[in-house]
């Protein structure tokens, strides 16, 4: 899952892959709330995980938001 949110954030968002660690923070890949929000549309368009961009703001590292991923992916 970790991979799968890297390659949405490198090739949707732009985010230099190098950036893209599991304990960065979404200021260290350039998440503003603007960024958040697409990537709420992103993850439902393309993989059906139900993510509120609400729900992504809470979160503070890469790694969380890829623990979130996997938990609503299995209820789905």
């Amino acid at each position: 899952m970790f991979e799968t949110l890297k390659n949405i954030l490198v090739d949707k968002l732009k985010v230099s892959p190098e950036q893209v660690v599991p304990e960065a923070s979404k200021e260290d890949v350039e998440l503003d709330s603007l960024a958040v929000v697409e990537l709420s549309l992103v993850l439902e368009k393309e993989l059906g995980i139900k993510i509120s961009d609400d729900e992504l703001i809470e979160v503070e590292t890469v790694g969380e938001i890829v623990a979130l991923m996997e938990e609503r992916s299995v209820k789905v």
